[in-house]
């Protein structure tokens, strides 16, 4: 039962994600391209508040997770009145911090903070809330409030300020708000499902659960979320400081419409991590070993099916399009972003295997490792190069692999496992040698058709040869089930 359940959620997350990532893609390809500055603008909001909500959550989602399979009812219900108070306190402390380093510091833009500042509490409540979803196997409904209403949100925005219908700070000032809805809706429909009451005495909870292991179990995990981010979101905030707010725009489209081959991902790691947790907590590294390596093939077919499509057909689709020409100018930052994208979707599920293991703190070395190559790299080819956006999407497609590189080998080391084996060798030379082949293909002078024939046979190719050598597992049982059905009518 519970794996059904499972199963329904991964497929109502991945719907729902795709959903979201839709109106993304529409708005990334119609909207954002109009006004680029405005989207530089609120992409560094968006990466600030990014940056303050690990501090505010404080590793109390992480440890959420952690210590869940170890509880009764009573005390998972303390622990997420403890993460509740924990984060409302840190923030606190949050937004007197702001104040005083804009105080001191005198940041030209200190008003970005401030909006950014709502919105980080709101990703806090949000983390938790879903994360306690999670233990309760019901994220669907916080994933379409989660996913949907920012994407809805944004276009409109835009649509607003290129009518000169409403102002930048009015627009953003609308922007954080809904975030705000967004974590009272998530809240309202998790307490429907979850009654934690108000027992604020956390004695007996500590007596459960060691008090040191907690919080050094929340502190290692905030460091390697913020670190993460840190790792991750930096380089909208520094080309929107060191470039401008129009070169941070183009980017961020370019990282948005490479970021869409991660949505099976994310609805995957999120849903498997109580499993992943159980299986360590449980010492099964058989089972857990199978679903790495089952979980890393069906992820990097998907990835590089789609990856595929990218390349063959990205410029005949940019050429068909109104806002083309301003398109254009993100075409290499979505090669390199999603192939970036592409490596971290075929190493699975390495990091959360690590963040519930007993090696945890390696996530912390690793994440620090990760910043330093990332922010040196970044200096380096802004610096010393002319490369400009370009080299800082090199600069994060390198730190990322060295970072997925170094999880690898850890985990082998210490688990023996590892997400590869032949049917994953075989996969990677099938979609080297399909594309290789795809593309050397003449072209016709009709973009339209260079599109569908392209893509279309890259994807056929694929998924038929995938699907006659059995390479993976999932891929056989829908087709099986697709073709079943078909017959049968």
């Amino acid at each position: 039962m519970k794996s059904k359940t499972l199963h329904k959620q991964v497929v109502y997350f991945a719907i729902i994600n795709y959903l979201g990532t839709a109106i993304g893609i529409i708005s990334a390809l119609f909207i954002y391209p109009l006004d680029f500055t405005f989207s530089g603008t609120i992409k560094f909001v968006d990466n600030m508040a990014q940056m303050l909500y690990p501090i505010m959550v404080l590793g109390a989602s992480h440890a959420l997770i952690k210590f869940y399979p170890e509880l009764n009812d009573e005390k998972r219900k303390q622990l997420f009145n403890y993460s509740m108070l924990s984060v409302a306190t840190v923030s606190v402390l949050v937004l007197f911090g702001i104040f005083v380093f804009n105080t001191v510091a005198d940041y030209k833009d200190a008003a970005l903070i401030y909006f950014a500042f709502p919105v980080g509490l709101a990703l806090a409540y949000i983390d938790l809330f879903r994360k306690q979803a999670q233990d309760l196997q019901r994220l669907a409904v916080p994933t379409l409030f989660e996913k949907i209403i920012p994407k809805v949100v944004l276009p409109v925005l835009f649509l607003l300020v290129i009518k000169n219908i409403a102002g930048v700070n009015e627009s953003l000032f609308i922007y954080a708000i809904s975030f705000v809805l967004i974590g009272v809706f998530i809240g309202v429909y998790l307490f429907r499902h979850f009654k934690p009451g108000f027992n604020y005495r956390f004695k007996t909870l500590f007596g459960e659960i060691s008090r040191k292991d907690y919080f050094k179990y929340s502190l290692f995990s905030f460091t390697a979320s913020l670190g993460s981010l840190l790792a991750f979101r930096i380089d909208g905030i520094i080309i929107y400081n060191w470039i401008s707010e129009e070169a941070n725009g183009i980017f961020s489209n370019g990282a948005t419409l490479a970021s869409t081959l991660q949505i099976p991902a994310v609805g995957m790691f999120a849903l498997y991590a109580p499993l992943i947790s159980n299986y360590l907590k449980d010492g099964n590294l058989t089972e857990l070993n199978v679903k790495y390596k089952e979980v890393a093939r069906l992820l990097f077919f998907i990835g590089a099916v789609l990856y595929s499509c990218i390349v063959l057909g990205i410029d005949d689709l940019f050429s068909l399009l109104p806002t083309g020409p301003a398109l254009k100018q993100t075409t290499s930052i979505i090669y390199i972003l999603g192939f970036s994208v592409l490596i971290n979707m075929a190493t699975g599920f390495n990091t959360e295997i690590i963040t519930y293991s007993k090696y945890y703190r390696f996530n912390m070395i690793a994440i620090c490792c990760l910043i330093f190559v990332n922010i040196g790299l970044n200096v380096f080819f802004l610096g010393c190069t002319e490369l400009g956006i370009i080299g800082v999407a090199y600069a994060s497609f390198i730190s990322v692999t060295l970072f997925n590189i170094l999880k690898l080998l850890f985990l082998y080391k210490k688990f023996g496992l590892l997400p590869f084996d032949v049917k994953f060798a075989k996969m990677m030379l099938l979609f080297a040698l399909s594309g290789v082949l795809v593309y050397i293909l003449p072209d016709s002078e009709y973009h339209l058709l260079n599109l569908v024939y392209k893509t279309g046979l890259s994807l056929l190719i694929n998924v038929i040869a995938v699907y006659k050598l059995r390479l993976v597992y999932q891929v056989n049982v829908t087709i099986d089930k697709a073709l079943n059905k078909l017959f049968r009518k």
